[in-house]
């Protein structure tokens, strides 16, 4: 039996903004995409029939109903105005995003009914009567949970109502199950409860439940009212009172099936539906998961999917199956757009997808003979600035060897020069190529450009090759131009960029390589194929940064990428290959202790739970916990029974802040929660880090190379990855001691060195607030200071509790701290932290104005600025909604100091990187470094780990905090501590 899925349109768009309010924005357009991204969820669930059991047949149909409301509303709005007259405004981002959804279903064909003056359920309603009269072996289910619809349900079973989150069905059987009511009493029912949301006047006092039980008692609404007298109490006035209204409300609640619209059939198949236009699409939307989706549903052997944002000259991170080579020698193309074409057996009569490996455009030539490779070296010399790529065979910088390199000159052609293929004869040797582009690549005075050129870098080195020039203007960093032009792109990897900048759909990785458990590596690839792929990447780079140069320069950001952000690839670059020694066996050491203490913890939680509930629990589990901490004694299973603090969609929380208030309640005598903190501590403590830490040491060196990434965080901050040094807890001695295993090598030590409250400094600076500037050019503690400031007492009669009030005041002001947050962080009434915060303002005036500042910056511009010209766009300042625009206004503030610590720590790692590497020889001419043996390794917030030799560390250590607390030159003394050790926690 066939099945017509009947999505309640606008339903399903609420429900879909709501379950998503993280906000999302499309890395091409910039419009906002939570919505839409939950829709396209939905109807991509629907296909493939999740909790169904299989996909949707070819034959089964998929239509959305529209509430259309015409200039005068709806025609219960002309029988009753103040119907949804109360209704608030929906969200300003909602509309654009329907509209999308709306022109996405328009594209893919899926049909759209809706009549003006009626809405999405009477539009059901009319379908749900002409489909069961036209068709006696069709199903229709009514794909949404509003109760108005259960008025549709047939004895028969036809019509159904359908959750597609849960995929569960719900019936006029289950509506009898669950109430004793039939489909043709649920409009009584409606009535009797009125809706105060629609504004339908109902019985007042009467419920769901209460209505429920008068229709089972007296049947219909007519009964009700026939024996209203014999109702006592309050519930019988009501009725009776309300007796003049109840027609009116029958009628706005009954559903009208005369609407003037009609359904074709053949159009709503899934048969008919044109599923592979939502591939350029889901690419613009930025949504890459579900392009993966659609070519399941298809059942496409290959398609095309984005490369990697920080690999794009690497292997494939996907799960599609490999494709079959098909491309033949690359050739001049003309232009395309997105005209790639999927088909598959389900939606067509085909069964196998033809895919194309041509770019849009481009003469694209493969590098083969000692002659070719010397005339483009010979072009390469007189060229005033050039693009290149690195095809390797890893994601790992470090382990990857190389496959080849893409070159370009001028848009629209580019060489590729293999040195690793399938067929021996059809490459270059690599040290040969090598050695004849060495005096170009490592020319520090020839610009080069190209995109995510660290991890480029990285891999010349392993091969031994410098690259250099890249620092050089008008050299560059494409993935950092785009970063610093708009650092609120979701995505700066070189397939969003050419999808949003050129229009250009670019070839994918996964033609050539696959991806999953066949995936190959790229030396696999024929060199005609490889050559097409490769080139492409140099060449769209170049475009690329042609387009975006002029921009950095329009924008006033060529100071910070020429003189600090691309001076920092080098830095990171030079972090990654440095990496750092980490002692493995101390990280064994420190698991079997920390897994012998939670064997412990479970013994004990056993003991506790047996002794007071009679039974044990699974502590990893959540749900378990739940009913052991707030269930009654007197449940089935029984728990302790202790007051809930914080509910969620499925139960009570039990995440941190509930168990650590558990904790700490002094008339709750159950250990639980402080056993469960400990566990989830400890649990957490052995996978994420000291697992995870002792699998990433490099066989080879012995020390971890983790990635650097500076085209992340919006603010300008520093991430790492592979693993992420930056989440190291440092709050707790357990978790700190971690860092027992980062270790110097023999004869070395660490120089760890640490900007003392920052954030603070740069907050005077830039407030120029004189109470706080003459605190820290005191050196006073200045938490101390702001306490005695607030209370107007003396420094030495400040008291614990006052200095905690105003240390959380000081690092939280930056962050737009409320007095609720604070009263939740101190544990105090929410008045006493308005005072606070009040008192705090008040002494510090010029805080309060640079605040202000911020805001109306952002208000003026778009976006606000750093102390280097960083720019963050802030799309929400002028929002409506007021959750929005306070976010807004917090990110405001947050993005001026915190990306101005950005700033600062990546100046210091810029000035000290050209005075201490050994490979920065090309920044002070040719002369060696001014300290011989120190290596930078790590950066953490704002934090620098270096290892040196011993002999040099105390110089070493003296150049370091001099520069670092140089490094800008404030109103207020920048202050480092620096520690030296033999490993990183007793550098603390």
């Amino acid at each position: 039996m066939p099945t017509l899925y009947l999505i309640d349109g606008y339903a399903a768009f609420f429900r879909c903004y709501h379950a998503i309010r993280t906000p999302m924005t499309s890395p091409v357009t910039k419009e906002p995409t939570n919505m839409t991204f939950g829709f396209v969820g939905l109807l991509l669930k629907l296909l493939r029939g999740d909790g169904l059991g299989a996909p949707l047949a070819p034959d089964d149909m998929i239509a959305v109903a529209l509430d259309v409301s015409g200039d005068r509303g709806t025609f219960r709005s002309e029988l009753y105005p103040d119907y949804k007259a109360t209704r608030p405004p929906p969200p300003e981002d909602l509309f654009p995003q329907v509209e999308r959804c709306l022109a996405m279903l328009g594209e893919i064909g899926i049909p759209v009914i809706g009549a003006e003056g009626f809405e999405a359920d009477d539009v059901s309603a009319t379908l749900v009567r002409q489909l069961l009269l036209a068709h006696k072996d069709l199903r229709i289910r009514l794909v949404s949970k509003d109760k108005d619809l259960k008025q549709l349900l047939d004895d028969l079973g036809r019509v159904e109502l359908f959750d597609a989150h849960t995929a569960t069905a719900f019936s006029a059987e289950t509506l009898k199950e669950q109430t004793g009511l039939a489909p043709t009493q649920i409009v009584d029912m409606l009535a009797l409860m009125g809706d105060t949301v629609d504004n339908v006047p109902g019985v007042t006092g009467v419920g769901e439940k209460t209505a429920i039980a008068l229709l089972n008692e007296w049947g219909s609404i007519k009964n009700v009212l026939a024996h209203a007298d014999e109702i006592k109490g309050k519930r019988g006035e009501n009725i009776r009172a309300a007796a003049s209204l109840l027609p009116l409300s029958q009628r706005l609640v009954t559903l009208r099936d005369d609407v003037p619209v009609e359904l074709d059939d053949a159009a709503a198949r899934v048969r008919a539906f044109t599923l592979d236009k939502l591939i350029p699409i889901l690419k613009e939307l930025g949504f890459n998961r579900y392009q993966d989706d659609v070519r399941a549903i298809l059942g496409l052997a290959q398609a095309p999917t984005t490369r990697d944002s920080n690999a794009s000259s690497s292997t494939s991170r996907s799960n599609t199956p490999p494709p079959p080579p098909t491309q033949t020698t690359p050739t001049k193309r003309s232009s395309r757009k997105n005209e790639d074409t999927y088909t598959a057996g389900l939606f067509t009569d085909a069964n196998a997808a033809v895919a194309t490996l041509m770019p849009q455009s481009g003469e694209y030539t493969a590098i083969t003979t000692a002659k070719a490779l010397k005339e483009l070296v010979t072009r390469l010399e007189r060229a005033p600035v050039f693009t290149f790529d690195t095809e390797t065979t890893s994601l790992s910088p470090i382990d990857a060897k190389l496959c080849g390199l893409s070159i370009a000159i001028e848009p629209g052609k580019a060489w590729y020069i293999p040195v690793r293929s399938p067929s021996p004869g059809e490459h270059l040797d690599e040290a040969a190529v090598l050695k004849a582009l060495r005096p170009i690549l490592e020319d520090n005075s020839m610009p080069k450009v190209g995109h995510n050129l660290k991890y480029d870098a990285l891999v010349l080195r392993s091969a031994g090759v410098m690259l250099r020039g890249f620092t050089t203007p008008p050299g560059g960093d494409s993935m950092v131009a785009s970063y610093l032009i708009d650092a609120s792109r979701s995505s700066h990897s070189l397939d969003a960029l050419a999808l949003a900048l050129l229009n250009r759909t670019n070839i994918s990785i996964h033609d050539l390589i696959g991806s999953g458990k066949n995936q190959r590596s790229f030396e696999t690839v024929p060199v005609d194929q490889a050559t097409t792929y490769a080139a492409e990447d140099a060449d769209v780079t170049l475009q690329l940064f042609s387009m975006m140069a002029p921009q950095l320069k329009a924008m006033e950001l060529e100071s910070l990428f020429h003189g600090v952000e691309m001076p920092l690839v080098e830095v990171l670059a030079e972090l990654e290959f440095n990496g750092v020694r980490v002692d493995a066996d101390e990280l064994s050491r420190q698991e079997a202790r920390l897994v012998t203490r939670l064997g412990e913890i479970r013994k004990e939680l056993d003991r506790v739970s047996v002794e007071t509930i009679g039974r044990t629990f699974e502590p990893d589990s959540p749900k378990q916990l739940g009913v052991v901490l707030f269930a009654k004694a007197t449940d089935d299973p029984p728990g302790l029974g202790l007051k809930p603090l914080k509910k969620t969609k499925t139960g009570h929380s039990t995440d941190a802040e509930v168990l650590e208030k558990l904790a700490e309640d002094p008339d709750i005598e159950t250990p639980i929660p402080s056993l469960i903190l400990e566990h989830r501590q400890l649990s957490k403590l052995v996978s994420t880090y000291l697992v995870a830490l002792r699998e990433a040491i490099n066989p080879k060196t012995a020390r971890v190379h983790a990635s650097f990434h500076q085209t992340v965080a919006a603010t300008g901050r520093l991430a790492s990855s592979d693993p992420n040094l930056q989440n190291i807890p440092i709050r707790t001695d357990i978790g700190r001691e971690i860092r027992k295993a980062f270790v110097a090598d023999t004869g070395n030590v660490l120089i760890t060195a640490d900007y003392s409250q920052v954030e603070l400094r740069l907050l005077a600076h830039l407030s120029k607030d004189p109470a706080l500037i003459a605190a820290f050019k005191a050196d006073e503690d200045i938490h101390t200071a702001v306490a005695a400031q607030i209370h107007q007492v003396a420094p030495d009669q400040v008291t614990r509790d006052q200095r905690s009030g105003a240390k959380m005041v000081n690092f939280g002001i930056v962050y737009g701290i409320t007095a609720f947050g604070l009263a939740r962080r101190l544990n105090i009434h929410e008045r006493d932290a308005a005072e606070i915060i009040t008192g705090y303002k008040k002494r510090f005036p010029g805080i309060t104005t640079f605040l202000q500042e911020c805001v109306a910056q952002a208000e003026r511009n778009g976006f606000v600025a750093t102390m280097l010209g960083r720019r963050r766009p802030i799309p929400d300042i002028h929002s409506t909604t007021p959750a929005r625009k306070a976010l807004a206004e917090r990110l405001a503030i947050n993005s001026v100091v915190q990306g101005s610590a950005a700033d600062l720590i990546k100046l210091a790692m810029v000035d000290l990187h050209k005075r201490l590497a050994e490979s920065a020889s090309h920044w002070r001419g040719g002369k060696p470094p001014e300290i011989p043996g120190v290596r930078m390794l790590l950066q953490i917030h704002d934090e620098l780990v270096f290892e040196t030799r011993s002999d040099v560390a105390e110089k070493a250590r003296a150049l370091i905090v001099s520069r670092m607390e140089g490094a800008m030159d404030l109103l207020v003394p920048l202050k480092v501590g620096s520690y030296i050790s033999s490993n990183w926690y007793d550098g603390k």
